[in-house]
């Protein structure tokens, strides 16, 4: 009689031991599936067959199924096993640990000097296995294509420390600048730009960094070569292509960041590759203008206002000719508002304006016509037109500006200045308008017919420009006036020691009320007027009167304005102070 045991025991496969995994079956088929005898034994010769039914259920081997089976499903939630076939114990286990693993996944990771650590290990491992595979594999990108994936990876991860400047030194010192900075020369441009990109935002203004953290890690970079390499990125780089597109605007990202200190933008401007590209991108014609062409020249005009000798170098390039040259077309024709054009004109302005401060920088603007083209734009330009004026002022300004100031006269530059004074403006407007006549009122040489002229401008028309000069005066001063009250009761409020953290921000005050329009251009015109002319003098007075004033109050600006270059020794405040006191003795 064969056992139980041997009818359920299933032969081994030959050739293998591996298990396979069979499809479960319903307990009422296995029942039913295995008939038997009427003593009990297996049919077949042990083997279970199924027949089709001839009689009775009862002919079927085994129990009867219990009563409950038959009215209920099998699988019961209220009894020993339920579901997926575990026990209600098991499952809160498993609930538990599944919720301890979502709370772990929403807990923020601690950025801290170990984070950096471990990142620094994971990023030189990426960056040395990708080494050792193109290495390997040159010549089949395939295999090492994950390696570059892995590596773009970890780079973006860098962001987090924008976030973390605290860490900025303990990363340089891991020498993880350095292998950042050293990707810029990686084959693939894709992983250039990322690593560009990274360190843009590393450096941006808008990371809140302290200045030392800042300095340690841009030391860092420049100890690692990051000038040349950028500027080799600019040479390599089609902008035709987009991502390579995307890789100039944060090169010029970072030479803008770098620029905020004084010595790194005369750093910058040295390295002839990238100033040259910088000036070629401004000047290479494009329509529409581009946002990487306006960033080229915005970033340009940072490094010449930093330096006097990236000017220098922008003035043997014959840069103001050129730049005026790109001016001229916009005389008449005005870019579209809120354009990328219009943020390039302004740019390009700012960098001519910067480069007339110096004396060669005039010389070079009166060569290329630039008085004659700015004259132009105030009778005809709109946007251009506040834009020219202050290059004017720029021009005219300074111990070296008295050629331009006769050049303004001689091209019939009076009449369209004084019929800009007499019409409404602006503060800043009427500000550089009244710059210009300081200026020309301080350098034209004396009985020189350009001089005569401008005086001449004063006293016609029974002294309207003069009228409209102690008018103007009247409105500063009285602003100057609330301002310097306000001050005097915040000082009373404040102890001695404290008196000197205030001092800045009182002469900003100052200065927003109109003090340098009422010092350095308002008063110096009306005290030169009074010294020349005697019309002019009898006229001031008389205007001044009206409102109980006298002489002694533009003697006491001028006095002030005397005082607040006493420590100063440079030759151009010594001849201004000078002059000052020669004009006091007039009052």
């Amino acid at each position: 009689m064969t056992s139980v045991d041997e009818l359920f025991k299933k032969p081994s496969l030959p050739g293998s031991h591996k298990r396979k995994l069979e499809p479960r079956r319903d307990p009422d088929e296995i029942y039913k599936s295995v008939k038997i005898n009427g003593n009990g034994n297996a049919r077949s010769g042990g083997q279970a067959t199924v027949e089709e039914e001839t009689g009775n259920e009862e002919e079927y081997a085994g129990p009867d199924i219990p009563p409950d089976l038959e009215d209920e499903p099998m699988d019961q939630e209220e009894g020993r096993f339920f579901g997926g076939g575990i026990t209600n114990d098991t499952a809160e286990v498993l609930d538990f640990i599944e919720q301890r693993d979502q709370d772990d996944l929403k807990k923020p990771e601690k950025i801290d000097s170990a984070w950096v650590r471990k990142l620094a290990l994971n990023f030189e491992k990426k960056i040395s296995k990708n080494a050792e595979l193109r290495a390997k594999f040159e010549g089949e990108p395939q295999k090492f294509v994950g390696s570059e994936a892995d590596l773009d990876a970890d780079i973006k991860v860098l962001s987090i420390l924008s976030e973390h400047s605290e860490l900025y030194e303990d990363f340089a010192r891991l020498g993880c600048v350095a292998s950042l900075v050293s990707l810029l020369a990686h084959e693939n441009t894709d992983i250039a730009i990322d690593a560009i990109e990274i360190i843009n935002e590393l450096t941006d203004e808008d990371v809140e960094a302290e200045q030392a953290h800042w300095d340690v890690l841009v030391d860092a970079m420049l100890e690692a070569d990051l000038l040349e390499l950028l500027s080799q990125n600019l040479r390599r780089f089609d902008e035709k292509i987009e991502s390579d597109r995307s890789g100039v605007y944060h090169v010029l990202g970072v030479l803008e960041s770098l620029s905020s200190r004084p010595s790194l933008a005369e750093r910058i401007g040295g390295n002839e590759i990238i100033l040259s590209w910088l000036y070629d991108r401004a000047r290479n014609p494009e329509v529409p203008i581009s946002q990487n062409k306006q960033y080229a020249t915005e970033v340009l005009a940072i490094l010449l206002q930093s330096s006097g000798t990236n000017r220098k170098r922008f003035l043997e390039l014959d840069g103001i000719d050129f730049f005026l040259q790109l001016l001229s077309t916009y005389r008449k024709r005005d870019p579209e508002k809120g354009t990328e054009e219009e943020e390039y004109v302004e740019n390009v302005f700012d960098c001519v304006t910067c480069c007339v401060d110096d004396q060669k920088g005039k010389q070079k603007f009166l060569d290329a016509e630039g008085v004659e083209l700015c004259l132009i734009m105030l009778k005809e330009g709109k946007m251009s037109r506040p834009r020219a004026l202050r290059l004017l002022d720029h021009a005219l300004g300074g111990e070296a500006g008295a050629a331009c100031c006769e050049k303004l006269v001689e091209a019939a530059g009076l009449k369209t200045l004084f019929t800009m004074f007499m019409k409404k403006h602006d503060n800043l407007t009427s500000e550089h308008i009244l710059g210009i006549f300081a200026s020309m009122l301080r350098l034209l040489p004396g009985d020189s017919a350009p001089r005569i002229r401008l005086l001449g401008k004063f006293v016609e028309k029974d002294y309207e420009k003069v009228n409209r000069i102690v008018k103007l005066r009247r409105e500063y001063a009285s602003k100057l006036a609330a301002v310097d009250r306000s001050i005097k009761e915040e000082r009373a409020e404040l102890a001695a020691d404290e008196l000197q953290d205030h001092t800045d921000e009182w002469l900003s005050r100052r200065l927003d009320a109109g003090l340098f329009s009422l010092q350095k251009a308002i008063d110096v015109i009306l005290a030169w007027l009074i010294a020349e002319d005697d019309g002019a003098r009898s006229k001031i007075q008389e205007l001044m009167a009206e409102h109980d004033e006298t002489f002694s109050s533009i003697k006491s600006t001028l006095e002030e304005q005397i005082g607040s270059m006493s420590d100063q020794s440079e030759d151009t405040d010594a001849t201004m102070k000078d002059m000052l006191s020669t004009l006091m003795q007039f009052l």
